[in-house]
């Protein structure tokens, strides 16, 4: 448990080391920063999952493959979003998040549906195909041109702060980002799958609760920062970009690598994915005032309590 905990060190430092010197090099090449903003800086939080989910993939650990995502996912909403309300209630005023929450929503509802081979199409097996992964890829794809064409029209409003540094220097950061990440995903990976083996726990719910908590302390913590300096729309664009990230980028890639093979208990993780997804659309969209006020982050937070306290007991 210990060495599974460690490998999150690496792991969170790398992620962090990358993404600053990346910005770096790609600012040194003239890159615009709207551009380093919205992919760079943008989806950088979710680095773990994928380092973690590309190593998963290769082994064919499709129970910390799904799991890591759906979790990562729960977590960001219920877990950090109800964090961050109860610190500062999240108003929203930009109108593009109004197009980013319900394609959030629109991700959790078409995983379900992939995932569900053996309701659907009376199949033996569920997974998540490589055709569908691709189809997962192709979405990213749509609101990664979205944000371009946002990007253009003057309406991306991201202000990041870039340290330049040589190009030398960088490039060594990049490479040593690079390794550490690889190193912190090996390690998870491989002790968690230890750990379910020894407690006797299945790896799904390793991958629901450790991992899938440890792979999102950068979303956590951008969010919850955010909300101190009451910067809500920071606070909920972060998790939102994050989650769409999660499921079209990282387990579309997830299922090219290697089919994710899904068990039917999985289903509970990916309803509730969907409930906490229809929670933060009539919260924010449906709801008075636009926001998600500390009562609702409570309501979120309990819920991602009870959530937990069924995985472990169940």
């Amino acid at each position: 448990m210990l060495f599974l905990l460690a490998g999150f060190a690496p792991l969170i430092f790398g992620a962090n080391i990358l993404v600053s010197n990346a910005s770096s090099l790609a600012k040194k090449l003239n890159i615009p920063t709207i551009v380093i903003g919205l992919t760079i800086v943008g989806f950088g939080t979710s680095t773990p999952e994928l380092v973690v989910n590309v190593f998963a993939s290769v082994e064919g650990n499709s129970s910390i493959t799904l799991g890591n995502v759906i979790g990562s996912n729960i977590f960001n909403i219920l877990g950090i979003l109800g964090i961050s309300a109860l610190i500062y209630p999240l108003v929203i005023k930009n109108n593009t998040t109004w197009i980013e929450i319900p394609l959030s929503f629109l991700s959790a509802v078409v995983v379900l549906v992939l995932a569900n081979d053996a309701f659907i199409e009376k199949s033996a097996i569920s997974s998540v195909s490589r055709i569908e992964g691709i189809i997962l890829l192709l979405f990213f794809t749509v609101f990664i041109v979205y944000n371009i064409s946002l990007a253009h029209a003057g309406g991306y409003t991201g202000n990041i702060e870039i340290k330049e540094k040589s190009v030398a220097i960088s490039v060594v950061l990049i490479i040593a980002g690079l390794l550490l990440l690889v190193a912190g995903g090996r390690i998870i990976v491989f002790s968690a799958v230890r750990v379910a083996e020894s407690l006797g726990i299945d790896q799904r719910v390793i991958a629901l609760t450790i991992v899938s908590i440890g792979t999102s302390l950068p979303e956590l913590a951008t969010s919850v920062v955010a909300a101190l300096k009451k910067n809500p729309e920071i606070a909920i664009g972060n998790i939102v970009g994050s989650n769409i990230f999660n499921v079209f980028f990282i387990l579309g890639l997830s299922a090219v690598i290697n089919p994710v093979t899904v068990v039917p208990a999985a289903n509970i993780d990916l309803i509730v994915n969907l409930l906490a997804g229809a929670f933060l659309f009539v919260f924010v969209l449906a709801g008075s005032g636009r926001k998600i006020s500390r009562f609702e982050g409570g309501i979120f937070v309990v819920f991602y309590a009870a959530y937990l306290a069924f995985l472990l007991i169940a």
